[in-house]
């Protein structure tokens, strides 16, 4: 605020000194125009009617047909530079509004995963390829089920509102489903059902069901026992995290995508891997693993987490997070969506 104001000062004494063969009024327009950049529309207003205020001092002695109109080109100009600062007000907080749905959404179909939930120790991490997005295409959720955590993690192909559509879809049956599905391969078949489902929009092709499907993996911990039973549907294998060994839990099996259930096979695979107190699964999307360096090499994730010391779920996800982003030279060009698990003593 002390620019325009001295620039005022500056213009007016200089322009009244006795000295000067030309007038410097107009210049005065400046003053408005600085405050703009980073004041409210109300005192950009009351700067203009400082600077339309120097502007008839400053005027004083000059022909009166040229008096009128420097003045009133100085009170048009400066009422110009209010009305847009309005606008931009006005638009500033629309987008303000416009984010806490956004952030509000997010929280709603993306809910963070608690930090315990029985014998669990869980943290994780989302981030989307778009800057201003808050919500992509991949996903993932936790459930409660009789005796043990019902987990999930996928990623959804394509972007834009048809991704996120999807991702609300998957979202939505896991939840409503994983207390309802006893046995694992039954909830693969319903979020086989709802994996594309879309509903018809008037004046749009249908083709996004077409050319839809979801990779996944969906997992069941139970609290007693050390082993985990998985279902992999085409998505990158987790790691588990062992001592200092790190090992992709690899399908026996392979699937093809949610959304793709034509081309399984009757029944489902569930593969069955030990998961010990003090051991960590690392579920990931192709987000991380397909991050490249300015050279063009992929992340090696497996081999960069087993070189860190960090166990803690909570540590490795924060770690991860710098790593890949130094990595991948502060920019991403996939959604990326992490999740840490240690299973407690």
């Amino acid at each position: 605020m002390a620019i325009p104001l001295a620039l005022i000062a500056v213009i007016v004494t200089v322009d009244l000194a006795p000295e000067p063969d030309i007038h410097l009024g107009p210049l005065l327009i400046v003053a408005p125009a600085i405050t703009a950049s980073f004041a409210g529309p109300w005192l950009v207003a009351a700067v203009g009617l400082l600077t339309v205020a120097g502007e008839v001092v400053t005027s004083i002695g000059v022909e009166e047909q040229d008096r009128n109109a420097q003045i009133a080109a100085v009170v048009l100009v400066s009422a110009f530079i209010v009305f847009f600062s309005l606008l931009r007000d006005r638009r500033g907080r629309e987008l303000s509004q416009v984010r806490l749905v956004s952030d509000t959404v997010q929280r709603v179909l993306m809910r963070p995963l608690p930090d315990r939930i029985g014998p669990l120790r869980i943290s994780s991490l989302y981030l989307t390829a778009e800057r201003e997005a808050q919500i992509g295409g991949d996903l993932y959720a936790a459930a409660r089920i009789d005796g043990g955590t019902r987990l999930i993690i996928g990623d959804v192909r394509g972007k834009g509102l048809a991704a996120v559509d999807t991702t609300a879809q998957i979202l939505g049956a896991f939840r409503a489903a994983a207390h309802q599905r006893a046995l694992l391969p039954d909830l693969l078949v319903f979020l086989d059902d709802v994996a594309c489902v879309e509903a018809a929009r008037p004046g749009e092709p249908d083709s996004h069901s077409q050319e839809c499907f979801v990779t996944a993996a969906v997992l069941d911990i139970h609290d007693s026992g050390a082993s985990i039973h998985v279902i992999n549907r085409g998505h990158p294998p987790p790691l588990l995290l062992r001592g200092g060994q790190v090992t992709e839990l690899r399908a026996s099996h392979p699937a093809p995508p949610l959304g793709l259930g034509a081309l399984v096979p009757a029944g489902h695979d569930v593969d069955t891997f030990a998961y010990e107190p003090g051991d960590v699964l690392l579920l990931y999307t192709d987000g991380v693993i397909e991050a490249r360096d300015a050279t063009g090499t992929f992340y090696p994730l497996a081999e960069r987490v087993a070189a860190w010391p960090e166990r803690e779920p909570a540590s490795l996800v924060e770690h991860l997070h710098d790593d890949l982003l130094a990595y991948a030279g502060g920019r991403l060009d996939d959604d990326v969506a992490v999740v840490a698990v240690e299973r407690l003593g």
